[in-house]
């Protein structure tokens, strides 16, 4: 019997531990109402900040069940996006807004990549007015918010961080695009890109004209084009081994 119980506890001890699921909010603000997902760092030190990375959503995961979104970011079988050992959940926040069905982050066409920014989307306004409110409301560091997007929430990225350029320290967007004429306007922020240059929904020439155009603005840009990869360029990514780590690594600068 002790030998049972002897290896009982060490099959416990041993167990891979289970981090637990981002916690389910809803966001309110003049009327209008986003559900979103809140990973908060783990055993937080008291009086200490940590990152706020914000994490949009592509197309496929737009909704209002509160969960559609952590579809790529979130999944039983470890290591997932957020129980990676790299990304240290126990490090720093994390927001997963969810979109709503039949809306954008960026109310502009997929197939045609970069654009002319139109007025804020609903959601992202939104999202943006989350993220204010967590900053106040959280131990977060100022100068340590990033913001990662896949597919619509690549254009998503780029949009929110043209339109807060003193807001993030770091932007990645994945297999979006950007308004070409802002790239001036976000060259002090920290840029990686991503992109499969077999995509067929958004073009690769998306992610190439927006990197151009912040080098001609005087940003160094990091850009990671996937040879004979389609659209889920985003599943590259999320495994390349410097992605968390020079996220974390970035810090808010000034604009020149």
């Amino acid at each position: 019997m002790k030998h049972v119980l002897a290896a009982c506890a060490l099959a416990l001890l041993t167990a891979p531990v289970r981090a637990a699921e981002p916690e389910a909010k809803e966001f309110k603000s003049d009327g209008k109402s986003l559900p979103y997902r809140l990973l908060k760092p783990a055993d937080a030190e008291p009086g200490k900040q940590y990152p706020l990375v914000v994490l949009l959503h592509g197309a496929g995961e737009r909704g209002a069940d509160n969960k559609k979104q952590l579809v790529w970011f979130w999944k039983d079988k470890q290591p997932s996006v957020l129980t990676r050992p790299e990304v240290g959940a126990a490090k720093a926040f994390v927001l997963i807004p969810q979109c709503p069905e039949g809306k954008k982050w960026v109310e502009v066409p997929w197939e045609k990549g970069s654009y002319t920014s139109p007025e804020i989307s609903e959601p992202l306004k939104l999202a943006l007015a989350l993220t204010d409110s967590l900053l106040k409301e959280q131990p977060i560091d100022p100068d340590r918010v990033s913001i990662v997007g896949m597919s619509m929430g690549g254009y998503g990225a780029l949009d929110a961080v043209q339109r807060r350029p003193e807001l993030f320290a770091a932007c990645v967007p994945i297999c979006g695009a950007g308004d070409l004429a802002k790239a001036k306007d976000i060259a002090h922020v920290a840029v990686w890109a991503f992109h499969g240059d077999a995509d067929t929904v958004v073009p690769a020439k998306g992610s190439r004209d927006i990197v151009a155009a912040l080098k001609k603005a005087g940003a160094e840009p990091k850009y990671t084009e996937y040879p004979k990869v389609g659209h889920n360029s985003w599943s590259p990514a999320f495994e390349e081994k410097e992605f968390w780590n020079w996220i974390f690594a970035q810090k808010r600068q000034t604009k020149k």
